[in-house]
């Protein structure tokens, strides 16, 4: 098939980044558009972008050049969103009338009523209600706007998925969150370094009450929130990739750490023919010191959730890369979706 232009909104951020290197060579999407700040549109993308990934700055991105935030500037089909809250609230829903599909980082329309928050593995069928949304917003272009959720929701609302079936009543976390989470220039060193600091702003609303959602069911007009609550404490840590959240679920079929087990090796979403899905979305480790960021954030090409110390209780660790399965990646695999679903 032809591919798909696809541009990247907040092009020169830790997240733009991470976008533009998940899109390479990418066999269903061809990087159309970069799209920045104002002080960056115009220069050549790497006039304008100060690389910061382990990874070469693909060429094709280097020579492009750099366009303003709207609508009639960026051409592509798809976009992919890394903006600030505050800008993505500013321009997202332009993006979206204005015919483009919109696969959005930000936060700000993840809890709108008709705007789905995406976790492939975990409720596609969420994805049906951009046609309500198209018909209550008036846009009859064929644009459409999604979420994926906050990089912390994504690591333990994807390994509670397969726990479903027993019930889940109530789920206590602990996040031990990396620093690239806040962007490059989010914690100071002297902040972090030998330290941990326990609070991130706005984290614990957002844990608290994104999985309801993801975990609700569709009813063909909205979606109702799963029936369970979440409490959660968030922490930095000095760790530059990867998020670590300790996890404590109440069941009410109150079943067994080998059960838990089972459920979560037996897990299979049926997204073996996207690009981005890993072959295993949950990975089970059985050494009682796994998984650990530095080891286990990059399987699956950082894609894969890694979940280990399953005990009685029910008890748990689990952990995955924030900028890759928490972000960039995250949008390009619900992107792979629309796709597979006939909306690009």
């Amino acid at each position: 098939m032809a591919k798909i232009k696809a541009g990247v909104l907040g092009a020169t951020g830790a997240v733009g980044q991470r976008f533009i290197e998940g899109l390479k060579d990418h066999p269903w999407f061809e990087l159309t558009s970069l799209a920045a700040s104002e002080r960056s549109a115009g220069k050549k993308y790497s006039e304008a972008a100060r690389w910061r990934l382990e990874s070469e700055m693909p060429e094709n991105a280097a020579d492009m050049t750099v366009v303003n935030v709207n609508p009639k500037e960026v051409d592509a089909d798809v976009v992919f969103s890394a903006l600030p809250s505050d800008e993505a609230k500013r321009v997202e829903l332009d993006f979206a009338a204005a015919g483009f599909a919109v696969a959005s980082n930000a936060g700000a329309y993840r809890m709108a009523a008709d705007v789905p928050l995406l976790i492939p593995e975990c409720n596609q069928e969420h994805l049906e209600i951009v046609k309500i949304q198209q018909e209550k917003r008036g846009w009859s272009t064929g644009g459409f706007l999604t979420t994926n959720p906050n990089c912390t929701t994504i690591m333990f609302t994807l390994a509670l998925k397969p726990l479903m079936k027993f019930g889940i009543k109530s789920v206590q976390v602990a996040s031990m969150q990396a620093v690239s989470g806040a962007g490059y220039e989010g914690v100071p060193s002297m902040a972090i370094l030998g330290n941990i600091i326990p609070y991130i702003g706005g984290e614990e609303e957002k844990v608290e009450t994104e999985p309801q959602k993801i975990l609700g069911t569709f009813d063909g007009q909205k979606i109702i929130d799963a029936d369970f609550t979440v409490s959660a404490s968030c922490h930095r840590v000095p760790v530059m990739d990867g998020h670590t959240e300790a996890l404590w679920v109440c069941m009410a079929e109150d079943p067994t750490p080998e059960e838990v087990k089972k459920a979560m090796l037996s897990f299979d979403p049926g997204l073996g023919d996207l690009p981005t899905s890993p072959k295993k979305a949950l990975i089970v480790k059985d050494e009682p010191d796994r998984p650990q960021p530095r080891l286990d954030r990059n399987r699956g090409n950082g894609m894969s959730i890694s979940v280990g110390r399953i005990r009685s209780g029910i008890r748990f660790i689990c952990m995955g890369h924030n900028t890759v399965r928490g972000a960039a990646g995250a949008s390009i695999l619900n992107a792979e979706l629309m796709v597979k679903k006939g909306l690009l």
